[in-house]
């Protein structure tokens, strides 16, 4: 790391059309690879009469099908006897993972080391974009395991020179914070609320434990809640975005949005009809590919693979942290967007409501909300659950009033329909403990479609 504030300063400050260069050297080097070495892509090619010698560039991606996790879960056990993704031998094979498995099967993924040196640089680079360095101490809470996030944050730890206290969880003891002084926490925003009440209960003040950065991974989220995070705790707070598939994309200083590691993973943003490219600054689907640097080894490799979340790229141009690679939005889960009256709605944009600093006066963060359908009336009802710090002090009409307004601010395409009646809006206050979710265990789900 150079004291310049860059993991790899060569890479990262790359101009624009070098990068793009050393992009398609290493799209067709992992092209040729998998042809060579996927039982999958071999087959894949031959089947949609494609040359894998001929794809050399960005375009060319387009010739490719896409490819789904319905691909990977129909190639593996217990659908084939056979990982038909799996890309190199078992003696090469450094760990093996899956997916969380919430829509069937988990999938099933095959790292090399080469892989995880791979990794551990994506978050490296993320790691220092945000001013980590020797002598912070940063806890990890996401789980290890199966999981690949948290080991792959730990080994980027190791070649940056942090420390890692690795709780796994947010419900560690305070004990973690008042002993060993952690200067940053990776988390979600929840378990950063949570944690913040807890700490409170114990008499110790968030905005005085020695925090200096809170590194919000593993969900989409609003950036209200990360304002409410921001004054909640007094410090910096970073987004960043990962996944088994690779990404592992990280927001700067700068905060104008998340870099890309595009010399280790290509993203194009395809259009609803996943056919073509979006412009940058359009919304499109993130679709995935592979980058392997030639003479590596690359466990399960991925060409034109759905990710089903989708994000807008906000520029290609120097960042003012100096780096190059691309920046996009926050990314959000298409499984968490459903249409009301012609208009997409997304968790994102619920918890955005939520979240109004002046409502944050009364609610505790937690929050649930359902959408429902009147067949008789043909309207559809969006019923909004949120949690009360003081059920004896409701304020109901406030955060009923700035939860609406808001709501309308960012989905303008609504407010017809909820002039015209087809639309209705109900925000119920519960007690702490009150919410649906509570009595449930693993994540809860922030918007459910009963229609």
């Amino acid at each position: 790391m150079g004291i310049n504030g860059y993991y790899r300063e060569s890479v990262e400050t790359m101009d624009r059309g070098s990068l793009d260069e050393l992009i398609e050297e290493r799209l067709h080097y992992t092209v040729m690879y998998a042809n060579e070495h996927s039982p999958f892509y071999r087959k894949w090619f031959k089947t949609h009469h494609i040359d894998p010698d001929s794809i050399r560039c960005h375009e060319d991606l387009l010739s490719l099908p896409i490819i789904s996790g319905a691909d990977i879960r129909t190639h593996q056990p217990p659908n084939q006897n056979e990982f038909g993704f799996k890309s190199v031998s078992w003696d090469s094979v450094f760990t093996v993972h899956e997916t969380s498995g919430t829509s069937g099967v988990p999938k099933s993924y095959f790292l090399t080391w080469n892989d995880w040196q791979r990794f551990a640089e994506k978050y490296a680079r993320s790691f220092v974009s945000q001013g980590i360095g020797p002598g912070d101490r940063i806890i990890i809470c996401a789980s290890y395991g199966m999981n690949v996030g948290a080991n792959t944050m730990t080994l980027a730890a190791r070649d940056i020179g942090f420390t890692i206290i690795p709780t796994g969880k947010c419900t560690f003891p305070l004990r973690v914070i008042t002993n060993y002084h952690p200067t940053g926490i990776v988390g979600s925003v929840f378990k950063f609320l949570r944690l913040a009440d807890k700490m409170k209960a114990e008499g110790i003040r968030p905005e005085e434990s020695g925090i200096q950065r809170l590194i919000i991974g593993g969900e989409a989220y609003a950036e209200e809640s990360k304002a409410y995070l921001r004054d909640l705790w007094g410090c910096d707070v970073y987004n960043t975005y990962g996944s088994t598939e690779g990404t592992m994309c990280g927001e700067c200083t700068a905060r104008q949005g998340l870099h890309v590691p595009e010399d280790l993973v290509h993203m194009d943003i395809y259009d609803d009809r996943m056919k073509n490219f979006v412009k940058d600054g359009e919304c499109g689907r993130i679709v995935l590919t592979t980058l392997i640097p030639e003479g590596e080894l690359c466990g399960t490799i991925l060409l034109n693979y759905d990710t089903e979340d989708t994000t807008v790229i906000i520029s290609r141009d120097t960042c003012a942290c100096g780096r190059t690679h691309m920046r996009i939005y926050s990314p959000q889960r298409e499984a968490e967007t459903f249409w009301i009256q012609g208009a997409p709605l997304n968790r994102v944009d619920i918890e955005r409501g939520v979240f109004q600093r002046e409502n944050m006066e009364y609610l505790t963060g937690e929050y649930e909300s359902f959408i429902y359908f009147d067949e008789e009336h043909d309207t559809t009802l969006l019923r909004v659950n949120v949690e009360s710090k003081h059920p004896e002090k409701p304020e109901h009409d406030l955060i009923s009033e700035n939860f609406i307004k808001s709501f309308f601010a960012g989905k303008p395409g609504l407010i017809n329909p909820y002039q015209e009646g087809l639309l209705s809006i109900a925000c119920h206050i519960t007690p702490p403990g009150g919410l649906e979710s509570a009595a449930l265990s693993g994540r809860p789900k922030r918007l459910v479609d009963r229609r």
